[in-house]
């Protein structure tokens, strides 16, 4: 493999790239706008700017510079405007919350256009330009904007710290979901300011999950809103949603599609108005159905159009000009393409490849996508019709240029049922199979489980950056990954760990047959999922076949699990409630096999994990110590299921490598077994 010249990549390096974020493109196709993050290891925080890209080519324009977090740029429908969301101080007045911003696209100065005190979440245009639909956590039960200021200046200056509810779902990845709110339409005014809650007194709400933009539309005569909702009177993360419209003059509600057994999500009008396309999945048949792209006859029935596909739909849906054709995102092995679906002939075909695209806009016969993959950070490319694609920006491109990249290989193993298993693996630079050296191997395995090893750059667990200290990485889309078809993905149900291990395992058993690895310095190391596997591993498997682990934030004891925000989700996955066959929920949970555990394992978590409580990684990590087996504690109090924090990443990649060290016999200083010298924090 040819040797780029350069620097070993590494978390100084990787905290240094512009990540850029969403793209939406003007009215005419012409340029883009996108928000590009930037990181400072010294100040140990982030700050996010607009920018604007000519889809002809072209130097990128910085379009704000005083914001610390601009976001979600959207044109405006006549391209005048670029509305964005923000916290800002102006006129002497600093946003206690977000509030929504418009500025030329020529330049200038950003304006604020709201004063909302509980805050703007999501926004869309109104076709008019004069309006702006947004979404807000509100109290439901008040009335007018000056009485949900009141009670937001109550709520900041309040002396008690408890949270208390009766409802199901009240929390949500790292946060408590608002105390006594619920997330509301709002329809803003531009030039006055004034604010209307379309859902005030009406007892509708969209859903809790993070409600994005995503989770309504505007019809293209601006008469109605077609909205995702839980018609469920106790919401939950498990239940099936429906669609529902409103008259923005009359306030009236009617429900437009609703299946008991079905879940849809990402309403999008079509150009003409007439129908309704979304997302739906048929929950009711199997909780890992995936979501298909359907379409809803206003005033009719609605229809599956993917239903024969055997990929999921991902989210944002987009219309073509015509009608003819839906533009969207799915996964295809453990790459995500950006496909155009032409509704009549019922055919998809991939218009962006993967990598990896994060991102997508549409605008007359101009597509704009933004997508990394294991090879470079996400970079924006735009193409005009069946013409070429144009690479619109260089941000991260003088940057990388001094460093030296490890090269990536897609390969197949015959692995659980005889099945063939993908497997992505990262040399170190220069690396050589020629050559008579051998190399130590780590696993990255996956979280999810319903995930991937994707095509993609990974910024929490960056693959050049390990590949950078001299292993080659192993990442294995075992049974249950997403990309594959359903069936693929389904496999594992009510039994997990035991077709993925043994995916794992054949992988680990190709590896070793290569002349080129040194088969005692192989590591196992996995976040989330992939940390319940490396727990689940060091309970199946004799110490030695492994060197170390990693278990980052993962999963331990199912029964303790159900302090998650997902708990409702459990009985589907694993096949019963605790209480209801314990037998079977504690034959697939890491902590039945306590007293097999033998290999040395550094446990990572933060403690605003909700998702996987910290709780987790502290049993683990204390069961490790009572059993007398050498292990390490890395916990973070200002953390969630990601380290995201320029300064924690830095001190996590740090105690990683430096526990991969302190257990590789191979390794120069290293003791072989023993403590690492592990860095100050």
């Amino acid at each position: 493999m040819a040797e780029r010249q350069g620097k070993h990549f590494d978390v100084e390096a990787l905290w240094k790239i512009d990540r850029i974020g969403a793209v939406s493109l003007s009215p005419d196709g012409a340029q883009a706008v996108c928000s590009v993050s930037s990181f400072s290891m010294d100040e140990n925080k982030s700050k996010a700017n607009l920018w604007l890209l000519s889809t002809f080519g072209g130097e990128p324009r910085r379009l704000t510079l005083c914001g610390e977090k601009d976001g979600q740029a959207a044109w405006s429908p006549k391209g005048g405007a670029i509305a964005f969301v923000a916290r800002r101080e102006q006129e002497g007045k600093k946003d206690e919350t977000a509030q929504l911003y418009v500025i030329a696209p020529d330049g200038g100065e950003a304006r604020r256009i709201s004063d909302f005190a509980p805050g703007i979440e999501a926004f869309k245009w109104f076709p008019d330009g004069k309006r702006i639909a947004f979404v807000s956590w509100v109290w439901p039960e008040l009335k007018g904007t000056k009485a949900q200021a009141k009670r937001q200046k109550e709520w900041k200056e309040r002396k008690e710290t408890g949270y208390v509810t009766s409802e199901a779902q009240y929390r949500f990845w790292d946060r408590n979901l608002p105390m006594g709110r619920a997330a509301h339409l709002h329809v803003l005014d531009v030039a006055s300011g004034r604010i209307v809650d379309l859902f005030e007194g009406r007892g509708t709400e969209l859903p809790r999950m993070d409600p994005d933009a995503n989770v309504f539309d505007i019809a293209p005569d601006g008469r109605h809103i077609v909205f995702v909702f839980d018609p469920a009177a106790e919401k939950r993360l498990d239940n099936n949603k429906a669609l529902a419209e409103i008259n923005v003059a009359s306030g009236r509600i009617a429900t437009v599609a609703r299946d008991a057994a079905w879940d849809f999500e990402a309403p999008r009008y079509s150009p003409d108005g007439t129908r309704i396309a979304f997302l739906a999945s048929n929950l009711g048949r199997r909780h890992t159905a995936p979501a298909n792209a359907a379409v809803l006859e206003r005033g009719g029935a609605w229809r599956v159009l993917t239903g024969a596909w055997d990929h999921a739909v991902n989210a944002p849906l987009r219309w073509s000009r015509d009608g003819a054709a839906l533009w969207f995102m799915a996964e295809d092995r453990a790459r995500r393409h950006l496909w155009r679906y032409a509704i009549e002939s019922g055919s998809a075909a991939v218009a962006t490849k993967g990598g990896w695209v994060h991102a997508f806009d549409v605008a007359g016969d101009v597509v704009v996508s933004a997508a990394d993959s294991m090879r470079h950070p996400t970079r924006v490319h735009a193409r005009q019709g069946d013409g070429p694609a144009r690479r619109i920006e260089r941000f991260n491109d003088e940057l990388l240029a001094s460093f030296r990249l490890g090269e990536v290989e897609e390969r197949t193993v015959t692995g659980a049922n005889g099945d063939a298993v993908q497997m992505w693996l990262v040399y170190p630079p220069g690396f050589d199979a020629k050559k008579a050296k051998k190399y130590p191997v780590i696993h990255s395995i996956h979280g999810g489980p319903h995930a991937a090893s994707g095509d993609a750059f990974h910024y929490r667990w960056n693959n050049q950056v390990f590949a950078a200290q001299g292993y080659v990485v192993a990442c294995v889309n075992y049974h249950g990954s997403s990309g594959f078809g359903n069936a693929f993905l389904d496999s594992i149900t009510h039994r997990w760990g035991e077709l993925e291990l043994q995916d794992i395992e054949a992988a680990t058993d190709w590896l070793t047959k290569q002349p080129w690895v040194d088969k005692g310095r192989i590591f196992a190391t996995g976040g989330s999922y992939g940390g319940y596997m490396v727990a689940w591993m060091n309970g199946h498997l004799k110490r030695g076949r492994y060197q170390a682990y990693v278990c980052h934030a993962g999963c331990f004891d199912w029964r303790a699990m159900f302090a998650d925000d997902a708990y409702t989700w459990h009985a589907q996955e694993l096949g019963a409630y605790y209480w209801d066959d314990p037998a079977k929920v504690q034959a697939q949970s890491p902590d039945t096999f306590a007293a097999k555990l033998t290999t040395p394992t550094l446990v990572i978590h933060g403690a605003l994990d909700y998702r996987v409580p910290d709780q987790q990684g502290l049993a683990y990590y204390n069961t490790l110590k009572a059993r007398g087996i050498e292990a390490r504690l890395l916990w973070f109090p200002d953390e969630n299921h990601w380290i995201l924090k320029p300064r924690n990443s830095r001190l996590w990649y740090g105690e990683f490598f430096a526990w991969l060290k302190a257990h590789d016999p191979g390794a120069k200083g290293s003791p072989g077994t023993g403590k690492a010298k592990h860095a100050a924090p």
